[in-house]
Formats: C-alpha cells, sequence, structure tokens
C-alpha cells in the first residue's frame, strides 16, 4: 500500500512501528519485522515514509560504471519492493520528537509512533567541492556515486585516450569505502585492453593513510596497486575542482599544503555526511549519526527506537552487506522490546566489500568490528579470484532483489 503525498490521501495519523527510510536498510528490515510480527502472532501496523519512486541496487553502480552492466538494470519501481501489509508515504520527514513518539513530515503533518526505526541513508555531499556540482557528468568529470552520473564514468574510460585519470576517495565515513579505489582498478584494466595505458597515469588520491583498513586484504591490494602501476597517493583529500583548467586541488592531510594535478578525467567519491533532519534531531550523536548501541542497534537514549544502515552510529563500514547482517538483530530486539523484553540479538559489525580488481578478479573482503576477517567461503577470500568476481557479477543482484529485499537471507 502506498499514499501519495498531495495532501489529500488519507493515512493514518498513529502507527505501531514506523521505519524511516526505504532503501536497502528499510526495505530489509521491513520485510523482517513483518515475519517476526507473524511468527509471534502480533498484530502491528507498519509504515516506512520514503520520498523516492524508484530503490537502486547501488554496488551494482561500479559495474555499470566499468561498462559492465547498463544502469537500468540496478533499478525497480520502490512500490513493487515494499512488504505485503505495510504501508507506505511517499513523502521526507523533516523532524524527530522522540519525547513524544512522533515525526513530523514535510507538509507540517505529525505521525506517532510506538517503535520507531531510523534508517534514511546518508548526504552525498557534492558541493562541500567548489567545481563539482557543475562539472558532474562532463568535461571528463564523473562519479559512480549518482545514477544519474554513473554512464559518463563509462563513457570516460571507453574514450580515454591517455593522460592523467584521477580516482578519488575522501574521508571517512562513505558508503562502500572500497568502490573509489574499484573502479581505478577496473579503468586500469580497460586501458590496457584499449592500448592506450603505456601512455596513461592513473593516479589513485585517497585521503585515507592507506589503501584498506583490514591488514590482509590490505597486504594483498598494494600488490594490486603495484602491479597495475597505480600512482597511490594517501592522506590526499580533494578540496576544489577547476573544470576551466581541468585542475584538481588536494589538501596534504600530513603537511597541510595544497596539492594540484592536472587531469584529462577524474572519478569523484563525493564527501558524505549524516542527512540534515537526522544531524539535527535529538536522536543524532555529536557526529550527526543517529546514537545506538553498537552490538543491539537500540538507542542509547530512547528503548523503543532503533537504527540501521547508513545513517546509524555503527562504527563499520557502510555497506549493503552490513545492513543486511543488522536487519534481523534490529527486528527481533524490536519484537523483545515489543514483548516487555530486553534485546538479546547482537550485531559483530560483520560488513562485505567485494574488491572488484578487474574483469574477471575479485578479493573477497568480510570483516567485523575488530577488523578481523570474517570469510563466507572455504578459501583464501584475500587472493584474487574469478570464481567471487562471478559472484559478484552474477549472484549477488539476485540475491539482493529476491532474497535480502524480501526478508528471506
Amino acid at each position: 500500500m502506498s499514499v501519495e503525498p498531495n495532501g489529500k490521501s488519507p493515512f493514518a495519523s498513529s502507527y505501531d512501528v514506523v521505519i524511516v527510510g526505504g532503501g536497502s536498510a528499510g526495505i530489509t528490515v521491513s520485510a523482517r519485522i513483518t515475519k517476526q510480527l507473524r511468527k509471534h502472532r502480533i498484530s502491528a501496523t507498519v509504515f516506512i515514509i520514503d520520498p523516492s519512486r524508484h530503490h537502486y541496487y547501488q554496488p551494482m553502480w561500479t559495474l555499470v560504471g566499468g561498462g559492465i552492466y547498463a544502469k537500468h538494470n540496478s533499478c525497480r519501481a520502490q512500490q513493487d519492493l515494499i512488504p505485503p501489509g505495510v504501508a507506505w508515504l511517499r513523502d521526507s520527514v523533516a523532524r524527530f520528537d522522540p519525547q513524544s513518539n512522533q515525526i513530523e513530515i514535510r507538509n507540517g503533518k505529525k505521525i506517532s509512533y510506538r517503535y520507531l526505526v531510523v534508517c534514511p541513508g546518508l548526504k552525498l555531499d557534492w558541493d562541500s567541492i567548489p567545481g563539482l556540482r557543475e562539472s558532474l557528468g562532463k568535461d571528463g568529470v564523473s562519479s559512480n556515486y549518482s545514477y544519474g552520473s554513473v554512464e559518463s564514468t563509462w563513457e570516460n574510460i571507453r574514450s580515454f585516450r591517455g593522460g592523467t585519470a584521477i580516482f578519488t576517495q575522501p574521508l571517512p565515513p562513505i558508503k562502500c569505502g572500497g568502490a573509489p579505489q574499484k573502479i581505478a582498478y577496473l579503468a586500469d584494466s580497460y586501458f590496457r585492453k584499449s592500448g592506450v595505458r603505456d601512455r596513461s597515469n592513473v593516479v589513485f588520491c585517497s585521503a585515507e593513510a592507506g589503501i584498506f583498513a583490514v591488514r590482509k586484504y590490505a597486504d594483498a591490494l598494494d600488490k594490486v596497486v603495484a602491479r597495475k602501476q597505480i600512482d597511490a597517493r594517501f592522506r590526499h583529500n580533494l578540496i576544489r575542482l577547476d573544470p576551466n583548467t581541468k585542475e584538481a586541488v588536494f589538501r596534504n592531510l600530513n603537511d597541510g599544503t595544497d596539492v594540484v594535478l592536472k587531469y584529462d578525467m577524474i572519478h569523484v567519491t563525493p564527501p558524505q555526511c549524516a542527512l540534515d533532519f537526522v544531524k539535527k534531531s535529538p536522536l543524532a550523536n555529536s557526529s550527526g549519526w543517529v546514537d545506538v548501541d553498537k552490538h543491539t542497534l537500540q538507542h542509547v537514549a530512547y528503548p523503543n527506537v532503533f537504527s540501521l544502515g547508513d545513517a546509524s552510529s555503527l562504527p563499520t563500514s557502510k555497506t549493503g552487506a552490513a545492513a543486511r547482517k543488522q536487519a534481523p538483530v534490529v527486528a527481533s530486539n524490536l519484537i523483545s522490546v515489543m514483548l516487555g523484553k530486553p534485546p538479546k540479538a547482537t550485531y559483530n559489525g560483520y560488513t562485505s566489500c567485494p574488491l572488484v580488481t578487474g574483469y574477471g578478479s575479485l578479493i573477497m573482503a568480510e570483516f567485523d568490528y575488530e577488523l578481523q576477517p570474517q570469510e563466507t567461503f572455504p578459501i583464501d577470500q584475500s587472493k584474487e579470484r574469478l570464481s567471487m568476481y562471478l559472484v559478484k557479477k552474477h549472484l549477488l543482484p539476485p540475491y539482493y532483489w529476491h532474497g535480502m529485499l524480501r526478508g528471506h537471507v
């Protein structure tokens, strides 16, 4: 059931469970919650608030930017993914009032809840880099982080005839911390295939101190960078673009100096932060994220509030794989609280990053809060493998659409 935000369609002023956000986390947790309600024979109303008509499988955008998939394969109609029995209001939240157990939507109407799940995602802060928004998708500037610009990445790669190709990574947190380097590896592979690599300089500029946080995978990725002869510059944070001169300005975070690099193409990963209505709310911590216990995912101050996904304060990589593991914990603990019991389900920080290193090779990184590998397959997943690439390309999309979003896995 969907309700259009035209001010005329009726919707209730109170629901048992309100879920703010209809992305990977929101749809998955709504499916999990409805299953738990049926299991415990609890009659409760569940309501999703999300403004998007479309739902995107964003992990596919690396493959779209690399010319492997057309972007429409990553898109579905939101209404087709809302679980049966869940109401959906296509609108935006303006304000949280957890003291009164209410939220206010964009038109000023208030909705009451007994339990609240906050998972609206995060904000891509394009405007924090002068020159980026106006040049995105043209003049050699692209980004896989937007459905509107992802095709320009492939256009830049396939039309590249030599020169300098720069790939950037900002300070954390960001969605899928491995994505900024994955497209650099694909670009390098394509440049070799098209015969322009010997007259090309591939530069990876990251604000981070190293290639990856988990030592086991970092050691393998350092070898990939060396083999591909990529110029990796760490602690270099993009602060400005000049599309007229095709210059990118980076702040060297070690000594505070500015470094100017000329580019022929540049793939930019935008800085990311909490959404304004989240960071300004009583639910947020000092960094702007919904302040929850990292194991139970219950809010530290409001026991009837939970959060998961990119909007949460959980100190792990912000990935769909993480949301998949968080959703059953939220659903189980919400039902426990609903039944007057303490939350017992725990989340260990599991996340996954399928690191594409070329057309036909991938390192499947899986790890927990302690940055310890938590691998699924009985192999050394730090090695580049065709099998893991095929998992990413062919198995994970249907797994997402038909398994994760339906609450089956």
